[in-house]
């Protein structure tokens, strides 16, 4: 037991450093040629910080577990909803804007409404699902690449511009390539002795998804929630939360399925009825709800917004262990 927990601690280790490296990579050859903020935040930063799921999910799926695959693109969402936008909320509340909230939050509630079709009516995530959620995503980046580039560059100062033109891009080009090797071998690690720690301990595949999985490949948007709200911009956390929540569903869940398509896992039970039908998807929609409605409507989000989401988010950790 000790080797594979070791194994699996390695395996977060490297998902962590391996998505910081290649985000750092990748910006910083977006900032060399002088691509727009808006567009690196979402295209680079919020696709990078997702890698370890994607690396993760599709692992999962080729290897045979399904389980996995499904329970780490919920569990990230609920993970990233209720612990790490939470605390960011409960500690710092802050206004955000409407307008650059409204198009991620839309697109995340019309994806939900596909995954939730094909998990309730249907009972499986065919390779069609997978191609119906990558096309969500690609009218996605679509229209917000669009958006990002009709908007004026910010140009650097002319310190700034000598300093880029000093660095060399191969530095980044390294950064990006290091970081994708570490992602895809930490993905790996993680999987396969995440699997033998479940068996060994008699917890479901889905359970250990659920909570260890999902919250040890939401470490990146956990940095990320810190730096902003160690800065002050907790509206940035949110913006890159709700990104990753998207992407959670329509890149990783995509990807995963059109690799390896799989049944809804059969795990729990709750009065005869599947506890991820029950308890997991329904608690999936209601946090981003209960998060995202309120400040769209009111431009703020509120302290006992985060506190409640804690409070959530204990009772799902709870549930998922004693029930």
């Amino acid at each position: 037991m000790t080797t594979p927990v070791l194994l699996f601690t390695l395996g977060l280790i490297l998902l962590i450093k391996g998505g910081d490296w290649f985000v750092d990579g990748a910006t910083g050859i977006a900032k060399r040629f002088r691509v727009p903020e808006l567009l690196i935040g979402a295209t680079v930063v919020s696709i990078g910080t997702t890698l370890p799921e994607v690396m993760v999910s599709a692992t999962s799926a080729l290897a045979g577990h399904g389980e996995i695959a499904y329970g780490n693109a919920i569990g990230s969402i609920i993970c990233n909803t209720a612990l790490i936008a939470a605390l960011t909320i409960a500690i710092r509340p802050s206004p955000v804007s409407r307008a650059s909230l409204g198009a991620p939050v839309l697109f995340f509630f019309v994806a939900a409404a596909v995954y939730l079709y094909r998990a309730y009516a249907v009972g499986s995530f065919t390779r069609l699902a997978g191609i119906e959620l990558l096309g969500i995503f690609v009218v996605y980046m679509i229209l917000t690449v669009s958006r990002a580039l009709k908007m004026p560059k910010v140009f650097q100062t002319e310190e700034e511009c000598q300093e880029a033109q000093a660095e060399n891009v191969g530095k980044d080009v390294l950064l990006l390539l290091l970081g994708a090797v570490l992602i895809a071998f930490g993905a790996n690690l993680l999987v396969d002795n995440g699997t033998l720690i479940a068996q060994a301990l008699g917890v479901p595949e889905s359970v250990i998804a659920l909570t260890f999985v999902a919250l040890g490949t939401s470490l990146p948007e956990l940095v990320t929630a810190i730096t902003s709200l160690v800065k002050g911009h907790g509206a940035l956390s949110l913006g890159n939360i709700i990104g990753a929540n998207l992407f959670n569903l329509v890149l990783v869940s995509g990807v995963a399925t059109v690799l390896a398509p799989f049944s809804l896992p059969a795990g729990k039970a709750i009065a005869g009825y599947n506890a991820s039908l029950v308890v997991d998807l329904p608690l999936m929609v209601f946090v981003m709800a209960f998060m995202t409605l309120p400040a769209l409507i009111r431009g703020r989000l509120s302290r006992w917004q985060g506190i409640a989401l804690l409070l959530i988010y204990a009772g799902f950790c709870c549930f998922q262990f004693f029930l």
